[in-house]
């Protein structure tokens, strides 16, 4: 035995992944204070992708580990970030080279994670099935080590069947095909079998069994071959594989009657065992003829003729049984060791999670959510604080308090709190500083208006590219069209272009305050002299300390005391938070998804209901304090008789701009650090486009130069006939303008091997004649007789290797016998 096949691998390109995946994921989390190890993470992931995919090509047990750690962060990231997002253009040639020259694609560039993924899948897979077919089969380790990986290979190429799909929205490479994978995964089980029948030959399992075991392998290898011999893939296959295939085909089919001829001598059966030996024998030899190998199963054939010569000199001196027809014996049974072994999550054994501060994107997306509606409901709360403190401002101003009832020496000086309050004023900046803070809105404003025009016209231009080219090629431009991929991008920058304008509406009213109170502020931020001599005297004495002035200064340590009381709150509920991690991860183990509303609205509301309610206590008792200011200022009035009217006039003119410096120096802080967080957030955004925009171009890049090569491409010449045909062949004809892969003349002159016809003129290797008396391997033809043939199949079209009608694989088990046998002990 041995002869066993490895799938080839498929040829992988370096990419820069760092960039993309570093924006990708600072635009998802925010800045890198959030996610401190991300950077050196992405950097690592860098070297690992390097790292592994060569290592595919070194085909060393050490070299499995590896690309397994590789293929675990992948998989580890996926949940991480969201991939459609990920704009990394992921090259991957054909694993069969000349797939590209029958019609499929030669290499294919897609920028999806899930598109790595399966390549690397399928790479892994390939490398178990070489280093499996390294392994030497003379150890139990080596034995156990080559099923096991063929087995793991075999699960592989079957997860790969309804993965590929889902990750490629287009026609993949031919290795990718869903027959390939198929026949990929049958042959991976069928060597396992192999290889657990080495381990039951040489642990001298009974006979009996041993011969389940070869016939469920036959049927395995007549399985694979039928799937070699399709159509729409057969030229697919290196020669040697069909040929391989088909002998050890043949070659398990004589082990099965070798082995069953062995328990038949076991059982003093002679004829039955002679009859078995002469069908191994033939079927041995027919092995050999169609693989073109003489050595292979040599030592059993060699052990075949020797018994059969026993048998027959014992039978003709001792027994003289009748030898019965082979074909009216009961198939021994079939006993499967060997099957897929479902892909493992993770597949290395020391895997460790280079992202393992970033969280799953559900899990992300959840307490993004969460912090927005708590951050919704806290903004709530701020703004009616800020209202009712707005509203006592504004009706203190129109009273003049407290500057009425301060009292002035001899009606000169200023009022402490308007002392107080120039003071405040020029101590932040005055109206200099208000005025170069507008100045630098208009630069923020123009510069992210210029970002998203630009990226506007990145997107644009690819657009015009993709849609050129579109037309140049018409139906072979395949890939998806911009407009549907840019979806999003397009979405998001009609966001962005409302979030500008409104934040323009929102300067307006910042500047018509501004300009409704410019003179105040510019008299607030002079000097105290050049301040003095602003304010018109009092003209009289200062204010008695009547009980309506004591009750006047009461009511404004209480107003003082609220203001105080509401900058608290306000902190309080900005530093606010809800930890919601542990309960959504729960909720993403328990049901595999998150309810964010329902699980967070009663937490953040159970969080923030003191402060709430605070709020609430601070506003109705607001509302008390003004009626009883209301009152006292009324008695006030009447009994000081009024006040200078210019004086008063311009003190409340002062306050009022005094409460407008302060609430434009937030709003000003506010809008700078709302455009320089909107411009961080857009350069993301732009970094986003411009590595979508160069993955599509790589990718119209290799599109562009696939066509280029099919369509200037030369046909390659027609397969080498068998030495036993007569014909010889053509010279091979180069295709001029590229329309077509085969030649469009000259078709007449082409040879027509046997079994070919003109709708396909290249068949599958055909084998050398089979002996004459018996070909089990020939192709059954439609019986005349309708009673001939009778429990068989009708045999395949007439070209490539037929399942024959021998086979074990198309008879049905009369004797189970004892059952399936317990996998052999390791």
């Amino acid at each position: 035995m041995s002869d066993l096949l490895s799938v080839p691998l498929k040829k992988p390109s370096e990419v820069d992944v760092v960039k993309p995946l570093k924006n990708l994921i600072q635009s998802s989390y925010g800045s890198s204070d959030k996610v401190p190890n991300y950077a050196e993470a992405v950097n690592e992931f860098s070297k690992l992708r390097n790292s592994a995919i060569w290592k595919f090509f070194e085909k060393y047990e050490s070299s499995l580990e590896i690309v397994y750690n590789y293929y675990d962060q992948l998989s580890g990231l996926e949940t991480k970030i969201p991939v459609q997002e990920l704009q990394i253009p992921f090259k991957w040639k054909d694993a069969f080279s000349k797939g590209s020259i029958f019609g499929g694609r030669a290499s294919l560039t897609l920028s999806s994670l899930a598109y790595e993924k399966v390549c690397v899948l399928f790479n892994i897979a390939a490398l178990q099935s070489a280093v499996a077919g390294a392994q030497s089969l003379d150890s139990d380790e080596g034995l156990k080590l080559a099923t096991k990986l063929y087995q793991q290979s075999a699960g592989i190429f079957t997860h790969l069947k309804a993965a590929v799909p889902a990750a490629i929205p287009q026609e993949p490479t031919p290795d990718l095909y869903q027959e390939v994978l198929t026949i990929l995964a049958n042959l991976m089980v069928a060597q396992a079998q192999e290889i657990f029948i080495v381990k039951a030959i040489r642990d001298k399992m009974k006979d009996q069994i041993i011969a389940k075991l070869c016939c469920q392998c036959e049927e395995f290898y007549a399985e694979c071959l039928r799937g070699l011999q399709k159509e729409s893939v057969r030229n697919l296959w290196e020669k040697e594989w069909v040929t391989t295939v088909a002998g050890k085909q043949a070659g398990f089919h004589a082990m099965t009657q070798l082995y069953s001829s062995l328990a038949c001598r076991a059982s003093k059966k002679v004829g039955e065992e002679i009859a078995r030996l002469q069908q191994a024998v033939e079927l041995f030899k027919a092995a050999q003829s169609r693989s073109g190998k003489s050595s292979m199963f040599q030592e059993y054939a060699d052990r075949a003729q020797r018994n059969l010569v026993e048998s027959k000199k014992d039978n003709d001196f001792i027994y003289n049984e009748i030898i019965p027809d082979v074909k009216t014996l009961d198939s021994p049974g079939k006993a499967q060791l060997a099957k897929p072994i479902n892909l493992a999550s993770p597949l290395g054994q020391n895997y460790k999670d280079l992202f393992v501060d970033l969280v799953p994107v559900a899990l992300h997306q959840a307490l993004s959510a969460c912090e927005a509606r708590k951050t919704e409901m806290v903004n709530v709360e701020i703004q009616k604080l800020r209202e009712a403190t707005q509203m006592l401002n504004g009706v203190l101003a129109s009273l003049n308090l407290p500057a009425a009832i301060e009292s002035t020496a001899g009606g000169s000086g200023l009022p402490p709190s308007l002392q107080e309050k120039a003071k405040a004023v020029r101590e932040n900046g005055g109206v200099t500083q208000i005025s170069r803070m507008f100045k630098e809105l208009p630069e923020a404003l123009t510069r992210n208006k210029e970002i998203l025009d630009e990226c506007d016209r990145l997107l644009n231009d690819e657009r015009d590219s993709d849609n050129a080219l579109k037309n140049q090629f018409k139906e072979k431009w395949t890939r998806t069209p911009s407009d549907k991929l840019t979806e999003v991008f397009r979405s998001n920058i009609g966001k962005y272009r409302d979030i500008i304008n409104k934040a323009v509406q929102a300067d307006g009213v910042v500047r018509a305050k501004f300009d409704g109170h410019i003179n105040g502020i510019e008299i607030l931020s002079k000097s105290p002299e050049e301040l003095e001599r602003s304010v018109p005297s009092a003209g009289g004495a200062g204010v008695a300390n009547s009980p309506s002035v004591q009750q006047l200064r009461s009511l404004m340590e209480s107003v003082e005391t609220i203001k105080a009381e509401r900058d608290a709150i306000e902190a309080e509920l900005k530093s606010a938070t809800v930890n919601m991690k542990e309960q959504f991860l729960g909720a993403l183990a328990r049901d595999g998804a998150i309810n964010e509303p329902a699980m967070s609205v009663g937490e953040i509301g159970k969080t923030l209901a003191p402060l709430q309610a605070q709020v609430q206590e601070s506003i109705k008792r607001q509302e008390g304090i003004l009626a009883e200011v209301q009152a006292a200022h009324s008695v006030f009035t009447s009994e000081s008789g009024g006040a200078s009217n210019t004086r008063d006039a311009t003190l409340i003119q002062l306050a009022a701009a005094y409460d407008t410096f302060m609430e434009l120096q937030g709003n000003l802080k506010e809008g700078t650090k709302f455009y320089n967080e909107l411009t961080e957030l857009l350069v993301a955004f732009q970094n986003k486009i411009s590595d979508y925009c160069f993955a599509r171009k790589t990718e119209k890049e290799e599109l562009m130069k696939d066509l280029t090569q099919q369509s200037t491409r030369t046909v390659a010449p027609p397969p080498q006939v068998p030495t036993h045909h007569t014909t010889t062949p053509a010279a091979p004809t180069t295709v001029p303008d590229g329309s077509m892969p085969y030649p469009a003349q000259g078709m007449a002159n082409m040879p027509m091997p046997y079994g070919a016809s003109a709708a396909a003129p290249y068949p599958t290797y055909m084998a050398p004649p089979m002996p004459q008396s018996f070909n089990p391997y020939a192709p059954l033809p439609y019986p005349q007789n309708p009673f001939a043939y009778q429990g068989f199949p009708q045999g395949p079209p007439t070209s490539g290797y037929a399942t024959y009608p021998g086979s074990m694989a198309h008879q049905q088990q009369h004797n189970p016998g004892t059952g399936y046998p317990r996998q052999p002990g390791w």
